[in-house]
């Protein structure tokens, strides 16, 4: 059994009708869901779960993705397997996510077409981002380059495509995988892929905006020293 993934399809949809397939104690897994359960640095949703026309209510409180299946915690006894539910989630949360994941996309476009160096870890925050590069130089001069740069690609507005290819085909693109690891399983026979027309083309599997404008702007806060060839930038939304 595989969940359907349908903050996949379109992140911007919030609640979706599902039905439990599975219970494990406090867990339920659904057929669909439009809950991101977090990976490759972004958080995972935040929301609830109903059912009996809303006279029963759960916080998801965490979750995990095993096996193709998305497994939501609960705070609540769970209903039965079989039992028609309602997922909800904080869409403030999900669209600040959305914007900040896009945002990184953009760092990392960037910096890769200006100084092609690659990406060594990232983590998203509720109200900041960090990614680090394996980059030797990182002084005040290049630090606002980077910043100036990244705010002229969001004002730009490009178009952001969501997609999928056949592991083969996706993987003859060039410098499709922009990490020093790949980290995309050998079992994955499809890719899906974020691309920022005319900037940036890379495989990840989370939620994004649909134009870069609606990033609205970035600051970078904060670098540190990593490493002799490892820096980290972090920022923050305007």
């Amino acid at each position: 059994m595989k969940t359907k993934l349908i903050y996949h399809t379109n992140s911007f949809t919030y609640e979706c009708t599902a039905k439990v397939v599975a219970v494990n104690g406090d867990e339920i897994a659904l057929d669909a869901t439009v809950f991101y359960p977090g990976g490759g640095g972004q958080m995972a949703d935040r929301g609830t779960i109903s059912w009996d026309n809303q006279q029963n209510q759960a916080s998801v409180i965490a979750m995990s993705k095993r096996n193709d299946v998305v497994w939501h915690t609960l705070d609540y006894p769970p209903p039965s397997i079989g039992t028609e539910v309602v997922g909800s989630i904080d869409w403030d949360f999900r669209y600040q996510m959305m914007r900040t994941h896009t945002a990184l996309h953009i760092l990392c476009g960037i910096i890769w077409q200006e100084f092609g160096v690659q990406v060594t870890g990232g983590q998203m925050y509720p109200d900041r981002a960090r990614m680090d590069f394996a980059m030797e130089n990182l002084d005040k001069d290049r630090i606002a380059y980077i910043e100036n740069k990244v705010n002229e690609a969001i004002e730009t507005d490009y178009p952001i495509r969501v997609y999928t290819l056949p592991r083969e085909k996706a993987f003859a693109i060039p410098d499709l995988v922009r990490t020093k690891i790949n980290l995309l399983p050998p079992h994955i026979e499809e890719v899906r892929i974020v691309e920022i027309v005319g900037l940036d083309l890379q495989a990840d599997g989370g939620t994004h905006v649909n134009h870069t404008s609606e990033v609205g702007g970035i600051r970078i806060t904060r670098t540190e020293n990593k490493g002799r060839i490892n820096k980290r930038i972090e920022i923050v939304l305007d």
